[in-house]
């Protein structure tokens, strides 16, 4: 155990005041976080009840029925209810006019501050300019902006005329812009003349024009001036104008918030499209709100005069979890640019300066902290209360720096969810203990199983982690699939009716949880089968690697083939030596069946736009696919990366 909550810690919690209020409000008393889950996950409709009422969620109809149905696909939730979800934003307690609601930072620059009632006013004359050019309810709106206030104030004011919202970082490429944005037939375009990442200036121009002459449907075209260039519009045709001149137009304007039926559209996330066009989750604003509200709150402990940030891209479902922060009436804080830059520190030093109590990055940084020797502690970080993880499964040796390097103290809040739901379905608890390499806890209202090959719940050994009871913020649906098809493909084809999720869970007897990495990129050798994270664990615990890449070519050749790639610390060659030191650290730590037959040095692994490793579409090349059939290359960040493998591929075949 590396954490405990102290009594006045977790007494203070808002999880501890939930309860307590779930007892006076004649629900049910209970005495520890496991009773409660469970009831959050048999009670389904009940609990979901008692969290439109403990939040007092605002609305103007009310519901008629929590639930339909607890068949999956097809719930639908709090049917009759209207509401908007920029409504519950924008109003409410703690949100006085004068009073901080973002942070905002570029990289290198002194932070910046906005107030609520900036925030409103700017909200109210962007959607009036929106209304004025036409866009009304169930309009998509798309946006190819970095993470800045220009990008909140343009969700909100989509969200309150009942638009749909949908983003993209602009660090895609044209192709991928347009393999999202075009399945959602966009009237309006929000971009970016550019922006700045690790010190360099990129002109995004170019591409904004690629998208909009790509998609027929776009109207108008807004440009926020980011880069400070003379002529910000230059080399974008049709009809455009500046974000600012927007404002202008639209300024002076009542606050009006259209209502909504509950599952009204919200906005459209993109899965990571490595294998083919990029799925459109599309999630309704009545879902997105309850989710979050209670992930934020209950699980996260966030409170008004907390200041809230995840390093995250608009073009990461992380983005749409960090904003929502304002729910709680927190301050959340938004940073554009290179997390590593002018410093490997740089972010530690923000969270000082600005006083973030609840610091969240993915795992990877960690492991790149790590890596680069940061020291956090030594920014004294004075109102730290919580690390957040996320992004891929955090090592032991993580959980371990973090306890050592920034805090003892500190409360790790290691989480693990998806795109699919915009939250997470395991996460953290300001009740309970922390243990290394584990994560707290199951979410409330997440009935989160493993189930082994023939579909039993299991505990304390690894299985498909499903889903068995139905959330508000599942999708309503992909954008256009017709007869919800893909939906259904996707999510319900393994397991009818109960949601796979596509990742590998241990769930324990003391309820903390551990995934181990993608399920459909494990790895099965001799009959036992192990997920890719736990080789990662290995191999990146060894201080000369930075990042790593796992696959089994099993078939090539008749036999199972695993290979290993390892990016090395710079100035670093794989030498013997080095290899016998990684291959005896897969023995001790996982089983000798899984040392690699072969271990390449690389340049980089490839990955896609929202991090992820692309263990599948390597293995595919590998195994003699086409590149265009083995990978969507709109999806990956680093494109160059594949090179490596393509050219392995044929010294592969030419010796079978």
């Amino acid at each position: 155990m590396l954490w405990e909550p102290s009594p006045e810690f977790a007494e203070r919690s808002n999880l501890a005041a939930y309860m307590r209020w779930l007892a006076e409000a004649g629900f049910h008393r209970f005495q520890d976080y496991s009773s409660l889950w469970l009831w959050s996950v048999t009670q389904v409709e009940e609990f979901w009840r008692s969290i439109w009422r403990y939040f007092d969620v605002q609305h103007i109809k009310e519901y008629t029925q929590v639930l339909t149905s607890r068949r999956m696909p097809g719930a639908r939730w709090f049917t009759g209810s209207e509401l908007n979800y920029a409504q519950s934003m924008l109003e409410g307690v703690n949100k006085d006019d004068s009073e901080v609601a973002i942070v905002h930072a570029k990289e290198d620059e002194e932070a910046e501050e906005m107030s609520w009632g900036e925030l409103r006013s700017r909200v109210a004359a962007f959607s009036s300019y929106l209304c004025s050019v036409g866009v009304g309810r169930g309009d998509r709106v798309a946006a190819y902006l970095p993470n800045t206030p220009e990008a909140l104030i343009a969700l909100l004011s989509t969200a309150s005329i009942g638009a749909v919202w949908s983003s993209c970082s602009p660090d895609f490429g044209a192709a991928s812009t347009v393999d999202r944005f075009s399945q959602i037939q966009p009237k309006v375009l929000v971009a970016v003349d550019g922006y700045t990442y690790g010190g360099k200036r990129y002109d995004r121009r170019d591409v904004v024009e690629r998208v909009r002459t790509s998609i027929p449907t776009i109207e108008r075209t807004i440009v926020f001036a980011n880069l400070d260039n003379a002529e910000p519009t230059r080399g974008i045709g049709g009809d455009v104008v500046l974000f600012e001149d927007a404002l202008k137009s639209g300024g002076g304007r009542a606050r009006v918030y259209e209502n909504v039926e509950f599952n009204h559209p919200l906005w459209v996330l993109y899965t990571s499209g490595t294998t083919g066009p990029p799925k459109p989750v599309v999630h309704s604003h009545g879902g997105i709100l309850l989710e979050h509200l209670k992930a934020l709150s209950l699980h996260h402990d966030i409170k008004a005069g907390h200041t809230f940030f995840w390093f995250t891209t608009t073009g990461w479902m992380m983005w749409n979890l960090l904003v929502s922060g304002l729910l709680v009436g927190s301050r959340v804080v938004l940073y554009d640019g290179n997390p590593m830059y002018p410093r490997p520190d740089a972010l530690w030093g923000l969270a000082e300066s600005v006083g973030i109590t609840h610091f969240g990055v993915s795992a990877a940084y960690i492991n790149q902290c790590m890596k680069s020797g940061v020291h956090p502690r030594e920014f004294g970080l004075s109102r730290l209360v919580q690390v957040g993880s996320t992004g891929s499964p955090l090592s032991v040796e993580g959980f371990s720096w973090v306890y050592r390097e920034v805090n003892p103290d500190v409360w790790l809040a290691s989480v693990s969810g998806g795109t699919d739901v915009c939250s997470a379905f395991v996460g953290c608890c300001p009740i309970l203990p922390v243990y290394a390499g584990e994560i707290q806890c199951r979410y409330l209202g997440a009935r989160v199983e493993a189930y082994d090959e023939v579909g039993n719940s299991i505990l304390e050994s690894v299985g498909e982690l499903v889903v068995t009871e139905p959330m508000p913020s599942m999708p309503l649906y992909f954008w256009g699939d017709e007869g919800d098809k893909k939906y259904v493909e996707t999510y319900f084809s393994v397991y009818p009716g109960v949601w796979r999720h596509g990742d590998w869970i241990k769930i324990t007897q003391r309820g903390t949880c551990i995934i181990y990495g993608r399920s459909d990129s494990t790895i099965k050798r001799h009959g036992v089968r192990i997920g890719t994270a736990e080789i990662y664990r290995a191999v990146e615990s060894i201080p000369e690697v930075l990042d790593s890449l796992v696959v089994d070519l099993e078939g090539l050749g008749g036999e199972s083939k695993m290979l290993l790639f390892v990016t090395l610390k710079p100035g670093i060659e794989l030498s013997q030596e080095l290899q016998t030191k990684i291959k005896e650290k897969i023995r001790v730590d996982t089983s000798p069946r899984f040392v690699p037959d072969e271990v390449y040095q690389i340049g980089e692994v490839p990955r896609t736009l929202n991090g992820k490793k692309l263990e599948i579409p390597v293995k595919r090349i590998l195994m003699g696919v086409p590149l265009d059939r083995a990978v969507n290359i709109g999806s990956v960040a680093n494109p160059e990366a594949l090179k490596f493998f393509l050219e392995l591929r044929s010294k592969l075949s030419a010796s079978r």
